[in-house]
């Protein structure tokens, strides 16, 4: 299949992904968006592996406060540098990650990254961090939450 320039583009505006990955996606896809899809996937999961030994050196704290103000959740998105950290797709992820938290109740951080987000339930939170690791190229993690309820 001939893989378009609008094809390219769908895909770049789905994921926030370069250009240039989101065309090899759909040429390994052979042009099928939902198999670029996954193969975008496993490119963030694989690209996440590869910088899992970098130093974290800044981040963000989000909160997410319900709106009849009896549950409130504090999250630390950690990243290597404060230019990613003030980047409004890192602060976007981090408040949807909150308001996750806030919905889901997760025990832990490992419980946390297996569940399917509420945004987007065909994705982890795992795969949320990962696209985001794709995205910036810097490690990205989840370093601690908290949620308080009354």
């Amino acid at each position: 299949m001939n893989i378009t320039a609008d094809m390219i583009k769908v895909l770049r505006e789905e994921t926030g992904i370069s250009v240039m990955q989101c065309k090899k996606a759909l040429e390994e896809a052979g042009g099928d968006m939902e198999k670029a899809r996954t193969e975008l996937r496993a490119m963030s999961a694989a690209q996440a592996e590869k910088k899992s030994d970098r130093t974290i050196g800044a981040g963000i704290i989000a909160s997410y406060i319900h709106s009849n103000k009896k549950m409130g959740v504090l999250v630390e998105l950690s990243c290597e540098t404060d230019f990613v950290a003030q980047n409004d797709e890192f602060v976007s992820a981090a408040n949807q990650i909150a308001m996750h938290i806030g919905a889901m109740e997760p025990e832990n951080v490992e419980t946390l990254l297996e569940q399917p987000f509420i945004m987007n339930p065909e994705m982890t939170i795992k795969q949320v961090i990962d696209g985001l690791v794709q995205k910036t190229g810097e490690r990205v993690e989840i370093g601690k939450f908290v949620r308080y309820s009354i």
